[in-house]
């Protein structure tokens, strides 16, 4: 048996304790918020602190990068941590990651650091707008975030900026990465896993649909073969870069027939989840074949699958679960507006069958707390039709 904690203690770590059951591996959590460690499905268990839960540890991980950076060089010096501190460090601070891709010679947005008005000047001057601006630390879904059409903005969102800095609770301090806005056609994702022995499995690219900034609906399909390549070539050099051992996921626009990478989680990500449904092994698995130093799984797509987060409800109808090859995946979380409260897995034996599935699932669910999903299945369906 492996023992495995997982730093963090949300739904993340709840799918990994899941997957890892039947490789008879023991997974807990460190619940952040509490300093205690638990188990990742009934948080009540408590099996003492971080000390003691790296003690019991044969290998520990991570659920988000967001991880008091004192904690991470504690579970660093055990000699037990998959990814490395410092590529969750660069999952969590944009300028790292910035860097990161820039010394890989990996294509991305052009960009520049802020940290004063001066550095806010410049990169007005360098950057054409419009322009986004994006915190260094602490934003996902869409939270930290400012977008800037004309310059008559620039006093109103510096000063926004100036007191969301201020205002940080981080230990390292906050800054912000302006990005050129892109035109991009599609964001897709690759989620991939790389282990002990620099072995490297990719699943296939996921259409990714945002609605209000967060994730509402990933499509797994064939995938370009061109599109393919240069994304397991992205993934490829910074994995070998960092040494990193586990699944990355890389976020990408595209325009045309090139990708830019929008930006990487070295963890188990959203836009994989469907992996549960759609491929023999799913993410969390090869996450913890990854850092136990187990063969990776295979993770070619069985069958064209789309998931759906369910964002801020705690039940659907019933009738969801008649539609063939429908999954629910509940987190068991207090209902909250804006908050992953579970997904949908929806799969088809083709893309015809899946696009037909998906239309029925929006017909079902609520229009209000799934806005987009009627029109986003609409247009995949034109799509299969022409």
């Amino acid at each position: 048996m492996k023992n495995v904690l997982v730093l963090g203690a949300g739904q993340l770590a709840r799918m990994m304790d899941l997957a890892g059951s039947p490789l008879n591996m023991d997974v807990k959590a460190f619940d952040v918020r509490t300093n205690n460690v638990v188990h990742p499905i009934a948080p009540e268990l408590i099996y003492g602190d971080l000390t003691q839960g790296i003690a019991e540890a044969d290998v520990i991980t991570a659920e988000f990068e967001h991880v008091a950076h004192d904690t991470l060089e504690q579970c660093e010096n055990s000699g037990k941590l998959f990814p490395s501190s410092q590529a969750i460090k660069i999952g969590g601070d944009r300028r790292l990651e910035k860097a990161l891709l820039e010394s890989c010679s990996v294509a991305n947005a052009k960009h520049a650091i802020i940290a004063t008005r001066e550095d806010f000047n410049t990169a007005i001057e360098q950057l054409s707008l419009p322009i986004i601006f994006k915190s260094a630390l602490e934003g996902y879904d869409g939270k930290g975030q400012w977008r800037m059409k004309s310059v008559e903005q620039a006093d109103v969102i510096w000063q926004e900026m100036a007191d969301f800095i201020v205002q940080s609770q981080s230990a390292v301090p906050q800054g912000i990465v302006a990005e050129q806005m892109i035109p991009f056609e599609r964001e897709v994702s690759l989620v991939g896993a790389r282990s002990t022995t620099g072995e490297i499995s990719v699943y296939p690219l996921t259409e990714n649909h945002h609605t209000n900034g967060i994730l509402s609906v990933s499509l797994a399909s064939a995938a370009d073969e061109t599109l393919q390549a240069q994304a397991l070539d992205v993934f490829t050099k910074l994995t070998e870069a960092l040494d990193y051992v586990g699944i990355l996921a890389i976020e990408f626009f595209q325009i045309g027939e090139k990708l830019l990478v929008n930006e990487i989680a070295p963890r188990v990500h959203n836009s994989g989840h469907w992996t549960q449904q759609g491929a023999d092994t799913c993410q969390f698995e090869n996450h913890l074949r990854a850092i136990c130093g187990l063969p990776l799984g295979n993770t070619t797509l069985n069958r064209p699958t789309a998931m759906i987060n369910i964002i801020g409800e705690d039940r659907v109808p019933n009738e969801v679960l008649a539609i063939p090859s429908v999954t629910m995946h509940w987190y068991e979380k207090e209902k909250r507006a804006g908050r992953k409260m579970g997904h949908i897995n929806v799969s088809g034996t083709t893309e015809a069958e899946l696009a037909t599935r998906l239309s029925a699932l929006a017909q079902i669910l609520d229009t209000n707390a799934f806005p987009d999903l009627l029109e986003f299945a609409k247009k995949y369906q034109e799509k299969i039709n022409r």
